[in-house]
């Protein structure tokens, strides 16, 4: 990481790793394991932005057409999702939850969002969380343009 001070680049990486991390562990908290974690993340998607087309979440999810294609088959076989055609274009699909699927994608994030809240809780003191929140907020000018 030429040109990058040290502090900026070991920060760099520590972060991407405990957010890494932290990821795949919220990932492993679930209600139960019958969906994998990519049909988890193609639900969660669909709840947080409504409406897709499989190409646009194969996009999104960064998986080969062909294996959201299988992911997407199983959602369905579940009742978790529906297909409609797409009003501008016939020939593709667009899916959305069903309400078995968005109540399954509420309960997993209410699960997931508890457990956080709960680990905050019993793991840190609330001055320490207290610098957690200070720290998010200027990790938010990251994700700003």
């Amino acid at each position: 990481m030429e040109g990058i001070g040290e502090s900026a680049g070991v920060a760099a990486r520590d972060l991407r790793v405990v957010f890494g991390r932290l990821r795949r562990r919220l990932r492993d908290v679930a209600i139960d394991g019958d969906l994998t974690p990519s049909q988890t993340a193609v639900l969660t998607r669909l709840r947080k932005e409504g409406a897709s087309s499989a190409s646009a979440l194969a996009g999104a999810e960064r998986v080969r057409p062909q294996s959201m294609a299988t992911i997407v088959a199983a959602l369905y076989q579940r009742g978790l999702i529906e297909r409609t055609p797409d009003p501008e274009d016939g020939r593709r699909q667009v899916l959305s939850l069903t309400e078995a699927g968005r109540a399954r994608a509420e309960s997993d994030h209410q699960v997931r969002e508890e457990w956080l809240a709960r680990a905050m809780q019993d793991r840190y003191s609330e001055p320490e969380r207290r610098i957690i929140l200070d720290a998010l907020s200027l990790l938010e000018r990251l994700t700003e343009s």
